[in-house]
């Protein structure tokens, strides 16, 4: 599989830009481009499967574990022609306190793949070849194959910088000019998501594709990819990731959960514009695990999908649509009255606030004796979680990895019955477990604990 991993010195430098061009340009091509984000970045991938028209897939090795990065890489480029990774923040920036781990640059070596180094020239000349070769140096593992100069002002601008890393023997694979007219836009959590702004994403892409294919010489950066020699691993399967002591509900078992023979739960799951944080991953464990998986849009739905026996919430912006949302009367109504009669949800971040009483004022779904609202604290990073109370997603006991990513607070910040247990980088218990309601700002990765996809369809089924 060609391959690439698209870097840079630091966060802000155009890593997005350059790789979701990438993909649009080589897609342009006619090659099946498999997209990838390094880190649990959700937005950023929905901008990659617009330009190549597949799932957009993240690599994290903290929440997944190392082992799993390229099985979930082949998994997710089988039968393309090239692969194009999009790193995060710094190309060895990672975990914090956890040296290496998340970072581009493990996931580069793990998936054996050249780097491409994205540098923001636009305020420095030959200063840039003792950065790149700061970088190419810093970890001779990381092979660093040539760098894509982003910002450039001028020609001359571009003459001095191509003679500065000609003499540190470093391939200028790309020149790209300051064009803002091609910059997505942001607010409190990064960039809009493109199911919030499609028709100008899609012009986004595409100008972004037009610019990286005249900058850029496509022809060596896929001769780089090609250099990247076979991945010795299996392919990630969803159906095998489960355990297969546990298998999927028999005709028996169906009918004993009142389940008719041959018909599979439904599990809805919330799309639409304000809930767009989904992994691919989910729906095909959740489908591995028996259930059909339907999805459904908060902001246009007045019903849950029909037979609906099972609910996923997961993460967004619902503090953008808190006002849409709350005139949505009727969905807001079934989903308590869903909720109160037994069946399972599992909410994150979003659907946490979601199932509040309110958010910032406006009435939400009042599954939860709790009240949220925005704040200025941005509350981000990794979490080391252990279930401390049964629910339909986790076994008590249950442990597992995730990501926090909100600028919004629930009060209080936990029920009765805990969801999760911190135990690092803080000890502190977070999130509801109430009836089969799992509620949680916890983002998670289920393909790190497929039990919890197994044990979610079980008890949709069991509505049946």
């Amino acid at each position: 599989m060609p391959r690439l991993v698209i870097a840079a010195p630091s966060s802000g430098s155009g890593k997005t830009t350059v790789a979701t061009g990438l993909m649009a340009a080589f897609a342009e091509r006619g090659l099946a481009v498999s997209p990838h984000k390094a880190g649990p970045d959700y937005i950023d991938p929905g901008y990659h499967a617009l330009a190549t028209g597949r799932p957009g897939r993240n690599l994290d090795a903290f929440m997944c574990g190392t082992e799993l990065v390229a099985p979930l890489f082949a998994h997710g480029a089988a039968g393309c022609d090239l692969a194009v990774v999009e790193g995060v923040m710094g190309l060895y920036d990672g975990a914090a306190g956890r040296g290496e781990l998340a970072s581009t640059a493990q996931v580069a070596k793990l998936l054996r793949a050249p780097v491409v180094l994205v540098v923001d020239a636009s305020s420095q000349s030959r200063s840039v070849a003792a950065l790149v070769h700061g970088f190419a140096s810093f970890d001779p593992q990381v092979r660093l194959g040539g760098v894509i100069l982003n910002k450039v002002g001028s020609d001359r601008h571009e003459m001095m910088l191509r003679e500065a890393l000609e003499e540190a023997g470093m391939p200028v694979l790309g020149v790209l000019r300051r064009a803002p007219q091609v910059a997505a836009p942001s607010r409190h959590l990064g960039l809009v998501p493109v199911a919030e702004r499609r028709a100008d994403a899609v012009s986004s892409v595409a100008a972004l594709a037009a610019q990286v294919r005249a900058g850029c010489d496509l022809e060596a950066l896929m001769s780089l990819a090609r250099t990247a020699p076979p991945l010795d691993c299996e392919a990630w399967s969803p159906e095998r990731s489960l355990d297969p002591r546990d298998p999927a509900p028999s005709a028996v078992e169906a009918r004993d959960l009142g389940q008719s023979p041959g018909r599979r739960p439904v599990i809805a799951v919330a799309g639409g514009p304000a809930f767009t944080f989904s992994y691919a991953e989910h729906a095909e464990l959740l489908t591995a695990a028996g259930a059909d998986v339907v999805t459904f849009d908060p902001l246009r739905d007045e019903a849950l999908p029909d037979a609906t026996t099972g609910l996923v919430i997961g993460g967004g912006f619902p503090e953008v649509y808190a006002p849409e949302l709350s005139a949505n009367a009727p969905l807001r109504r079934a989903v308590a009255d869903f909720a109160a009669a037994g069946g399972p949800v599992a909410a994150e971040c979003a659907g946490l606030l979601y199932l509040a009483r309110s958010l910032d004022g406006k009435p939400m779904c009042g599954v939860l004796d709790a009240d949220a609202r925005m704040s200025e604290r941005l509350t981000l990073g990794y979490r080391e979680a252990v279930a401390v109370s049964d629910s339909a997603l986790a076994a008590t006991g249950t442990r597992l990895r995730g990501h926090e990513f909100h600028r919004t607070v629930i009060e209080p910040g936990a029920g009765a019955a805990p969801a999760w247990g911190f135990t690092h980088p803080e000890r502190r218990v977070e999130g509801f477990v109430q009836g089969a309601v799992h509620a949680s700002y916890l983002h998670t990765h289920w393909a790190a604990q497929p039990s919890v996809a197994r044990r979610f369809a079980r008890a949709a089924a069991a509505r049946r």
